[in-house]
């Protein structure tokens, strides 16, 4: 592995692992609030990478398929949430499943500004040097992922965040229903992610559901960020 290869693994998986860590606590702190202390009890309520990382899904394979050029998708050990520990466990399940997508748009605001004052503070009379590139690096791909994992966990998909939010508003024959696809989830996701695009690329599902939403909101993040960057200079 060469440095550049070095190089832009770092740039990716550091933001990648501060996305998941947030994302992950952001659940079990508004399953916390709502009745569940389950995860606090287990001492997963923590910013401690190590009490959530999985070393395969959450570093291994999102940095194989984003140095492959490929969708980039992972997971993490799921904070444990009890809904039947929940005051109001349809209800709640819908707001700790959003919870994590919500965690990261919010990321991804903090790091349109924190780019945007990066690039207004960075001198521009010299080439910027090679912490500040590392840094502006990091932030980019910071919004991108943060983005991507939001609206990637709210495909009405077991075992994804968005999973939660259409039981919570199924009624409740037709939600027990869709539970049952529960235990399916990771065959199906892996079916469709990466069975399907090899044996009918052409299709482009993934292309054609998520990356235009994607797309729409990174480009505002980005606006955002040159907002706060300022005008350029004459």
């Amino acid at each position: 592995m060469n440095s550049s290869t070095i190089y832009d693994a770092a740039t990716l998986i550091i933001p990648l692992v501060i996305a998941i860590v947030f994302h992950e606590v952001a659940h079990g702190l508004v399953a916390r609030m709502l009745g569940d202390p389950t995860a606090a009890e287990q001492r997963r309520l923590s910013l401690n990478p190590l009490r959530h990382v999985d070393l395969v899904g959450t570093i291994i394979l999102p940095g194989m398929l984003a140095l492959a050029k490929a969708p980039v998708f992972g997971w993490a050990k799921p904070v444990p949430v009890n809904k039947w520990r929940l005051r109001n466990p349809r209800r709640d399940m819908m707001l700790v499943g959003a919870a994590g997508p919500a965690s990261n748009l919010v990321l991804a605001l903090i790091g349109a500004v924190l780019l945007g004052l990066l690039v207004r503070f960075s001198t521009t009379t010299a080439q910027p040097g090679a912490v500040v590139l590392f840094v502006a690096e990091n932030l980019k791909n910071f919004l991108a992922i943060n983005v991507f994992l939001a609206l990637f966990n709210l495909l009405p998909l077991p075992p994804f965040d968005g999973s939660h939010i259409v039981e919570g508003l199924l009624p409740e024959r037709a939600a027990a229903g869709y539970a049952r696809l529960r235990p399916l989830g990771f065959p199906l996701v892996f079916m469709l992610l990466i069975v399907l695009p090899y044996l009918a690329p052409s299709l482009h599902l993934l292309d054609r559901v998520l990356l235009p939403p994607v797309s729409w909101l990174v480009e505002h993040y980005f606006a955002l960020a040159g907002a706060v960057a300022g005008p350029e200079p004459v």
